[in-house]
């Protein structure tokens, strides 16, 4: 199993499985690379080194295809059962919040604990906003396992 040590982002999901949360922007230091990533982004990023899904999520806003965004976070979920799963927007904390409290309900936690649960265990502003906290709730249904 190719998985994530506890380190800076790392995430442990109620079925056990890890997955990184981070902010493009934040030097990646010695943390590994990914082996798959998703990126919550205004536009590509173009990252030659490892495989990637982009969604185009522009900052403080919702991604421009929910079903594209569900479909890469859903892959995302199966992925990280034997890879390096990295979840990533430019600062880590609203777009990857809001994708990791989706994961949490592919998981197993409560679509009613899911923000709450993302910032106990990711950070404690993540989902910055209302829309960003509705949406989660919104297509919690189309992910609960």
């Amino acid at each position: 199993m190719n998985q994530w040590d506890m380190t800076d982002g790392v995430v442990e999901l109620p079925d056990g499985r890890r997955v990184r949360g981070t902010g493009l922007r934040r030097p990646r230091r010695d943390s590994p690379a990914p082996d798959f990533a998703v990126y919550l982004l205004g536009r590509d990023p173009q990252v030659p080194d490892w495989e990637y899904r982009w969604v185009r999520w522009r900052d403080f806003r919702l991604p421009d295809s929910t079903d594209q965004a569900v479909a890469a976070l859903q892959e995302a979920h199966t992925r990280t059962e034997s890879e390096r799963v990295e979840i990533a927007c430019g600062g880590g904390v609203g777009r990857t919040g809001t994708a990791l409290a989706l994961l949490a309900i592919m998981s197993g936690v409560s679509p009613d604990d899911a923000v709450s649960w993302v910032r106990e265990n990711y950070k404690p502003r993540a989902v910055e906003t209302r829309r960003q906290k509705r949406w989660v709730a919104d297509n919690a249904a189309s992910v609960v396992p």
